[in-house]
């Protein structure tokens, strides 16, 4: 497999787990948490400000106001005025693509795939699921209290929603911005990889 793939995912619908195993299968570098680990290493800044951006991001206009302009669209003028979390996306992006550049690999969620939007070897796949079958597994793999899990499940959705329209402009679940979307509920997660791997082999031996 001589793709990078990247994943997005609704939560709770196995996203990071099919991602895992993916790699675990062509043999390739997963990336997902260790990203924020490396890009906080490489720029200097506080490992939990990096974990808490995606909290905070929203497509509010309140919240644009109070942070200053969007990352791509000051790119120009490089970090000056730019707001800590407009930097802290900048340092992520940076390593989304140095890992791009050092050979196929996956990589889940962190905008990767707008990232990397001008490379022509990627696979951008979308992981979707039944409310249900995500509650479930939120409560049984996240260990998610039953009575709150629905709300949780929702809130995390909006989140990552947010978190990449502030930064990429473009709505996080619009399908037609990935080459690929999936629903992991209908097979189960090892259905699911089974399916992508008989995709991504087609796409490879195009």
């Amino acid at each position: 497999m001589n793709k990078v793939i990247t994943i997005n995912r609704q939560y709770g619908s196995g996203g990071r787990d099919i991602g895992r195993k993916l790699a675990e299968i062509y043999g390739v570098p997963f990336y997902d948490n260790e990203l924020i680990s490396r890009a906080a290493k490489e720029s200097g800044f506080a490992e939990a400000a990096f974990e808490n951006a995606e909290e905070k991001a929203t497509n509010s206009l309140l919240y644009s106001i109070a942070m200053g302009m969007n990352v791509f669209s000051a790119q120009e003028i490089g970090y000056a005025g730019l707001s800590l979390d407009d930097r802290i996306f900048l340092a992520q992006a940076s390593v989304v693509r140095k890992v791009a550049e050092s050979g196929p690999c996956v990589i889940v969620g962190r905008c990767a795939d707008y990232i990397l939007r001008e490379r022509d070897d990627v696979v951008n796949l979308f992981i979707i699921a039944a409310v249900d079958f995500r509650i479930r597994r939120a409560v049984e793999i996240d260990m998610l209290p039953q009575n709150k899990a629905a709300e949780i499940v929702l809130k995390k959705d909006k989140t990552r929603a947010n978190y990449y329209k502030y930064h990429v402009g473009e709505r996080w679940d619009n399908v037609l911005n990935y080459d690929l979307a999936i629903r992991s509920d209908l097979t189960g997660i090892d259905g699911t990889v089974v399916a992508l791997k008989a995709y991504l082999d087609a796409i490879e031996s195009l």
